[in-house]
C-alpha cells in the first residue's frame, strides 16, 4: 500500500483523483449503477468506468485518510497515511461518531496543497 509521498510522485493518479466523490456517491455510482437514473450527474456506463478519490477513517483511535480506486467490480485501498496532528486534533474534536466520511473542510486543504493540486 502507498503511503502520502508514494503518491507525491504519481502525477497520473494525481490528475486522475476525483475531488468531489463521496462515499455515499461511490455507492451509488458503482453498486447501484443500474439501478440509478442520473439526476444531471455522472453515470457509470461499464465496469471500464473507475473512481479515484479519498476517504475519511475514524474507526481508528487516530483518524486516517484512504486512496481508493473504485469501479462496479471492487474497491481497492491503494494508499494509507495519517494527517498531521492539527488536523487529527481537530477531527477528534469535531467528530464523535466512528465510521468513514468524505474528506471535507481543513483535511481536504491540506491534502490538495501536499499534492500539489490545489
Amino acid at each position: 500500500m502507498m503511503r502520502l509521498a508514494d503518491l507525491k510522485k504519481d502525477l497520473d493518479l494525481i490528475n486522475s483523483i476525483d475531488w468531489e466523490m463521496t462515499p455515499e456517491e461511490a455507492v451509488r455510482l458503482y453498486l447501484e449503477w443500474g439501478n440509478n437514473w442520473s439526476r444531471g450527474n455522472r453515470m457509470v456506463n461499464s465496469k471500464g468506468d473507475v473512481s479515484h478519490y479519498f476517504v475519511l477513517n475514524t474507526w481508528e483511535e487516530n483518524p486516517v485518510i484512504y486512496f481508493i480506486r473504485r469501479n462496479s467490480e471492487e474497491a481497492v485501498e491503494l494508499a494509507k497515511f495519517d494527517l498531521p496532528d492539527h488536523l487529527k486534533t481537530h477531527i477528534k474534536a469535531n467528530n464523535t461518531h466512528k465510521g468513514i466520511y468524505a474528506l471535507e473542510g481543513q483535511a481536504k486543504k491540506w491534502l490538495r496543497e501536499e499534492l500539489d493540486a490545489a
